[in-house]
């Protein structure tokens, strides 16, 4: 028997045990559209390294490394944009709005302020390697110009 004091405590415990082994009804998918990020002004999206490399197949965005200093890029990088000077190089992006940009950078903090800088200015379709070079290359990938 459980005394009155104990009831609360029991209920939490016992809910948080229905909750951990509930079974999740939505699908398990490893989606090509990545992880969005609500941010002001709309969203962005990170993406894993392996997502990376099969867009990278297709190449259908422009890409680009914000990291400062530069230590290396991923092949196939458009521009090199400081992720600190983002808002006023917006010249050297896609004019339009809508356009596909991937960003990254070396651990992926400085590409997930860019992107969150483009989002703000209105971009709509911005995306973020998650971890940057550093999973890239614990991915298996390689760099260049290091």
């Amino acid at each position: 028997m459980i005394s009155r004091r104990g009831l609360p405590l029991a209920l939490i415990i016992t809910g948080l045990m229905a909750a951990c082994s509930a079974q999740s009804t939505a699908p398990v998918t490893n989606s090509p559209s990545g992880d969005p990020v609500n941010v002001e002004g709309g969203a962005y999206t990170n993406i894993t390294p392996a997502q990376l490399a099969d867009m990278l197949k297709s190449e259908d965005f422009f890409f680009a490394n914000t990291h400062i200093p530069y230590e290396g890029e991923i092949e196939q990088t458009d521009a090199l944009i400081p992720y600190d000077e983002t808002t006023q190089r917006l010249n050297e992006l896609p004019a339009d709005k809508n356009a596909k940009i991937v960003l990254y950078c070396r651990s992926g903090r400085m590409s997930a302020i860019a992107a969150e800088a483009l989002v703000k200015a209105g971009y709509t379709n911005v995306w973020n390697l998650d971890g940057g070079m550093i999973a890239w290359e614990q991915a298996g990938f390689s760099l260049k110009g290091q």
